[in-house]
């Protein structure tokens, strides 16, 4: 029975891995060791990705009329919800369902920096740039820009506090780009 589950296993791993494969041409742009999951839900075309990013299970990621960047080193946990969009709610003797054009402020780009960690469960809205270095705590609903090196939580997402002192930045960034020239 063990050696029976572990084929299963690997050939679920496999199929999985087929899928990524298979998957990763569509997305607008993608760099290297970009893992995600294919079982997600991805508007492709309009997401980019740099290296070294991980994108958990259950991902939905919309982007109808605008962007998403995500930057390099980049670790999304599971179930992140990133949508750049709303619908247009103005018209006036209309359903919504039956709404089509959209406002320019309907749609808006999300931009992940690098270096950043995005907890399980996190939900950011349109217009959103998460700075470089920051961590978004797991069930956060982030509807601001986050700050450069800082840790959010809450709904609505706020900050907590730093991650590291101004010193300790220059230090970090000095320590990952040994030929970075001090300011």
């Amino acid at each position: 029975m063990r050696l029976v589950a572990k084929i299963y296993y690997l050939l679920i791993r496999a199929k999985r891995r087929l899928a990524m494969i298979l998957l990763k041409p569509l997305f607008g742009a993608c760099g290297k060791n970009f893992k995600f999951d294919p079982y997600g839900t991805y508007s492709y075309h309009t997401i980019t990705v740099g290296n070294d990013v991980y994108i958990g299970p259950g991902a939905c990621f919309l982007a109808s009329e605008s962007r998403i960047n995500i930057g390099n080193k980049v670790m999304f946990g599971p179930n992140v919800t990133i949508v750049t969009g709303d619908h247009n709610t103005s018209q006036i003797g209309m359903y919504m369902f039956d709404v089509k054009e959209k406002l320019p402020e309907n749609d808006m780009p999300v931009t992940i920096q690098s270096d950043v960690w995005v907890g399980t469960g996190v939900i950011i809205t349109k217009g959103v740039t998460v700075g470089t270095g920051s961590i978004v705590a797991a069930g956060a609903l982030v509807r601001n820009d986050v700050p450069p090196y800082s840790i959010v939580a809450g709904v609505p997402a706020r900050v907590i506090r730093r991650r590291f002192t101004d010193d300790e930045i220059v230090e970090h960034k000095r320590m990952l780009i040994p030929n970075l020239k001090q300011v």
